[in-house]
C-alpha cells in the first residue's frame, strides 16, 4: 500500500506523518486538521470537555492544528459536556473511604494521641514525686539541727547507767547544801579551821564529835515533793572506820552513817583524810531536820565538812 492510499488496510498501517513526504503529498496527503494521519483516517484525538459519556457529541468543533480548542464555560464553572463518574453506571464509588492507620497527615496516620497523653501524665507524675520528697527533706532538715544528739547514747559516748531506781529528771532540780558553820551544833561540837582541806565556806569544819551527844542538825527547806532522797556528808577521818548516828525527822533511820576510812590514812594527818558517804532517807515535801549524832556505841572520831542533797537514790 502506497502513502496516502486508503485501501483495505487497517488504519494502523496509516503513515499518519505521510504529508511530510514527497510520494505522500502526491498521493494527497494533507496536515491533520481534526487529527492525525490521512483524510478520512481513523481519528484518536479528541479536545478536552467534548467527550460525554453514553452519548454523542452535539456540535463538536476542533481546534486548528496546534490550538487548544475554545471550553466552554468560565474558571470555576461547570463544563456542559463534562459528567462526573460517580453519575454514570459503574462509575467511581460515592462514599469516603478511610485511610488506613486512622489518622490524616502524610502516609495516611495522624499523632500517635494516645501515647502523648500516657507520656505527658508520666512526666506530670514524677514531677509531683520529686517534689513531694524534696519537701519532705527540706522540713526534716529544717526542724533537726545539725550535730543534734540522740536520747540514746552512740558507741563513741559513755553511757553510765543510774545505780537507782530516781525518775528521770529528778537530778536535775537544784536541791540544797550546807556548810559546817551554817549547822546547829549540840553536845560538845565546835567549829575549827586547823585542818586544811575543808570545802566548806572559809575552810571552816566541825570537830570534837568524838564525845557522846555530840550533834550537827540541818533543816533542810525547799524539797520539791515527797520521795527518796541521797544525803551526802564531807568529812575527814584518820583512824579505823567509823559510824554515827543518823536521825530524819526525829526519827533514826534504819542503819547508822558509814565513816569509814576511805583514803586509807594511818599517820593522823587529818588533811589527807577528806572523804564523803552517803544514805537514801525518806524525805517529805517542803521542810525536813537531818540529825548527824555521836550515839551509845558509835565510833566519831571525825571532822565534819559538809551536807548536801540529791534526788533518788544515787551513790555519787
Amino acid at each position: 500500500m502506497t502513502p496516502g492510499n486508503n485501501g483495505a488496510s487497517t488504519p494502523e498501517d496509516d503513515d499518519p506523518f505521510g504529508y511530510l513526504y514527497a510520494d505522500g503529498q502526491a498521493n494527497g496527503a494533507q496536515p491533520p486538521s481534526g487529527g492525525y494521519g490521512y483524510p478520512n483516517s481513523v481519528n484518536r484525538v479528541r479536545a478536552v470537555g467534548t467527550r460525554q459519556y453514553g452519548q454523542q457529541p452535539q456540535n463538536a468543533q476542533t481546534a486548528p492544528y496546534g490550538q487548544v480548542p475554545q471550553q466552554q464555560g468560565g474558571y470555576n464553572q461547570p463544563n456542559a459536556h463534562y459528567a462526573a463518574p460517580e453519575t454514570l453506571p459503574g462509575g467511581a464509588p460515592t462514599t469516603q473511604q478511610q485511610m488506613p492507620g486512622g489518622g490524616g497527615g502524610r502516609g495516611g496516620r495522624g499523632p500517635n494521641t494516645k501515647g502523648l497523653l500516657i507520656g505527658a501524665i508520666a512526666v506530670v507524675a514524677a514531677v509531683v514525686i520529686g517534689i513531694g520528697v524534696a519537701m519532705l527533706g527540706g522540713d526534716k532538715d529544717k526542724d533537726e539541727p545539725d550535730n543534734q544528739a540522740g536520747t540514746t547514747p552512740t558507741q563513741s559516748q559513755n553511757a553510765k547507767p543510774s545505780p537507782s531506781p530516781s525518775k528521770a529528771g529528778e537530778s536535775e532540780v537544784d536541791l540544797p547544801q550546807i556548810d559546817a558553820k551554817a549547822l546547829r551544833l549540840g553536845g560538845g561540837a565546835t567549829l575549827a579551821q586547823d585542818v586544811k582541806g575543808a570545802q566548806s565556806d572559809g575552810g571552816i569544819y566541825v570537830g570534837n564529835l568524838n564525845q557522846p551527844g555530840s550533834s550537827v542538825t540541818w533543816t533542810v527547806n525547799g524539797v520539791p515533793k515527797d520521795g527518796a532522797y541521797t544525803v551526802f556528808a564531807r568529812y575527814s577521818t584518820v583512824d579505823e572506820d567509823q559510824e554515827m548516828t543518823l536521825t530524819v525527822n526525829g526519827k533514826p533511820f534504819g542503819s547508822k552513817l558509814n565513816m569509814g576510812n576511805f583514803t586509807r590514812t594511818s599517820d593522823g594527818d587529818f588533811a589527807k583524810g577528806w572523804t564523803e558517804t552517803y544514805a537514801w532517807p525518806t524525805l517529805n515535801k517542803g521542810t525536813n531536820t537531818i540529825t548527824v549524832s555521836c550515839g551509845d556505841g558509835d565510833k566519831c572520831n571525825v571532822l565534819l565538812d559538809q551536807l548536801w542533797l540529791k534526788a533518788g537514790q544515787v551513790k555519787e
